[in-house]
């Protein structure tokens, strides 16, 4: 509880002394199909809705052997609200499988419960492109293409969230049900050439007896405003499960608010191996404005009330003088 309560007042230190702007795009920025977060996010009166239903095998070797077959679903919604730095979400795994024991005759396990299950929220502290212009050379087309030493200082996030097992679920220890917390930061550096790099150092379930630590580091690539590729390495460890996960996929962008993907799990152990392929998409409904400021800091709003009554004030003033005349 200390280490939950220390990170909360950093989130709340953060929010008060930080006023940084989350990077809204014309188009969905989707955190499919890899299992890693953006820094940014979605912007203000924006749902956004992803889900991927996934097929997945196990394999045990040692002692005791065993074999899984199932599938399952990864699913979540971001919302921003008020700052456009601040997003609130919801995010899950639910799991139906078959877990074998060759050795043992007769013997299944028929499981169906949420793998994990989050109530959080992520908060945009640093970008480095606030406030910043990137005003090109005018002189050298290489100058504005070519590789910049600022694309390696990275936007942060911070995310803290509530964790929900159900009693008797055989993805936990045994002893872990009920509420336990969430905490961790969250890297994104942008590259030029459609490079992208993001980091989540995740503490997860503090508070129970399965405290689990995890990272994960995506690099992604984009081709063309339609296609992206990505790798991705995801390291879990707890006295309960311990693992390294690699992903490879791609995704479509279908139009500028959907997203099509898939992407390939795998692992390189044997207690167990993993092998799971997943296809997703991404959907938001976007009811984002941009809050555009004039140079003396109205709003634009206000700018155009103000242009409506001078001109109606000019109005005013000719037909007085015409009446005068």
């Amino acid at each position: 509880m200390k280490i939950l309560s220390k990170f909360i007042i950093s989130i709340a230190v953060f929010c008060i002394y930080n006023t940084a702007n989350a990077q809204y795009t014309d188009v969905i920025n989707s955190n499919r199909p890899g299992a890693s977060q953006s820094a940014f996010s979605v912007g203000t009166k924006v749902l956004q809705l992803e889900v991927g239903p996934y097929i997945i095998k196990e394999k045990r070797d040692m002692y005791p052997k065993y074999e899984v077959s199932g599938f399952g679903v990864d699913f979540a919604a971001h919302y921003g609200i008020w700052k456009e730095a601040l997003e609130l979400n919801i995010q899950g795994t639910f799991q139906n499988d078959t877990q074998t024991y060759p050795s043992l005759v007769d013997v299944k396990n028929e499981r169906a419960n949420f793998k994990n299950l989050n109530i959080g929220a992520k908060y945009l502290i640093y970008d480095p492109l606030k406030n910043k212009e990137d005003k090109p050379n005018l002189y050298s087309y290489y100058a504005n293409k070519g590789f910049k030493w600022s694309q390696f200082i990275p936007a942060v996030s911070v995310v803290a969230g509530v964790n929900y097992d159900t009693s008797n679920n055989s993805y936990v220890a045994p002893s872990v049900e009920g509420l336990s917390y969430r905490g961790g930061v969250i890297t994104q550096n942008n590259f030029s050439g459609g490079w992208v790099f993001i980091t989540n150092f995740m503490l997860d379930r503090i508070g129970s007896d399965q405290t689990d630590f995890q990272y994960i580091l995506t690099l992604t690539h984009s081709f063309n405003p339609k296609w992206v590729v990505f790798g991705e390495t995801q390291a879990i460890k707890s006295d309960f499960y311990a693992d390294n996960l690699f992903r490879f996929g791609g995704g479509y962008l279908l139009n500028k608010n959907l997203q099509l993907d898939t992407a390939l799990t795998f692992n390189t152990k044997n207690t167990p191996s993993v092998l799971s392929l997943n296809f997703g998409a991404s959907y938001r409904l976007d009811r984002h404005k941009d809050k555009i400021k004039t140079d003396n800091g109205t709003s634009a709003n206000k700018r155009d009330k103000r242009k409506v009554r001078n001109k109606n004030r000019g109005k005013r003033k000719k037909n007085i003088k015409f009446d005068e005349d």
